[in-house]
């Protein structure tokens, strides 16, 4: 009966070791936050127990946002924690020291006096709420019409969940900036590439030494309000000198 008993306990093990790692091979492949998020919610929605709605939390431009919601319900009740500016998804997620926020019964919890019977009275009694390992505030929320619905192994779960999803955003975020950085290179050799080519059609055109042809090009810039890349490009495209009268004032 042991021995049966511990290779029951090895399956399971087994079972959620094999699916966490699907749930890491999955977000991986991601290439963009709204994605990952997506991903997560129908990921905690097949992974963990209990949970009958679930949604995520973010910040942007110093406001929370509700993201990538599993239905309405989950809108519902993201709206009433932000009217009311209290709940434990805003908890998990604003306080760096809490990993998560559990409330297992609503109709009688305290803390949160204005969300808890409003959300109870819309029909939610449990509330999971998981800050994602992120470089920003980001929280997975997990909803439950039943008391208790979230147990020991669904809070391992649930957290788990979430360090796969923080690991993801930072994947990305990475890749975001590095696709940046390079996009930014490209963009700087660009716009020097096109600057040399309209030095070189001015100094052979007027005589004039690269010190004095970059200076039309910046006059140039300033008075037609035009960045000097487009007042090069113009130059390299038709021909046309701009404000050679700067030329003269060069000394």
């Amino acid at each position: 009966m042991v021995g049966m008993e511990l290779r029951q306990d090895n399956s399971l093990d087994l079972e959620l070791a094999l699916g966490f790692a699907k749930i890491a091979r999955l977000l991986s492949t991601e290439v963009d936050e709204d994605s990952v998020y997506k991903r997560v919610v129908d990921m905690a929605l097949d992974a963990v127990d209990g949970v009958d709605h679930a949604g995520i939390f973010v910040v942007e431009a110093g406001k929370v946002r509700g993201k990538a919601i599993s239905d309405e319900f989950v809108a519902e009740i993201d709206s009433i924690q932000l009217e009311s500016g209290e709940g434990p998804c805003l908890d998990a997620m604003l306080d760096p020291n809490v990993t998560y926020c559990c409330a297992s019964d609503l109709s009688i919890a305290i803390e949160w006096p204005v969300f808890g019977p409003r959300a109870c009275g819309a029909g939610l009694r449990s509330v999971l709420s998981l800050r994602l390992f992120a470089n920003r505030p980001v929280a997975l929320n997990l909803y439950g019409r039943l008391p208790a619905a979230f147990g020991a192994v669904d809070r391992s779960k649930a957290l788990i969940l979430a360090s796969h999803a923080g690991t993801a955003l930072q994947v990305v975020e990475a890749r975001a900036t590095e696709l940046k950085r390079s996009q930014d290179l490209q963009e700087g050799l660009a716009m020097r590439s096109v600057i040399g080519q309209a030095q070189g059609i001015l100094m052979e055109r007027e005589r004039i030494t690269a010190e004095q042809a970059f200076d039309v090009l910046r006059r140039a810039s300033q008075d037609l309000n035009l960045k000097l890349r487009d007042v090069a490009q113009r130059l390299v495209d038709t021909g046309e000198s701009p404000l050679l009268g700067a030329v003269t004032s060069t000394g």
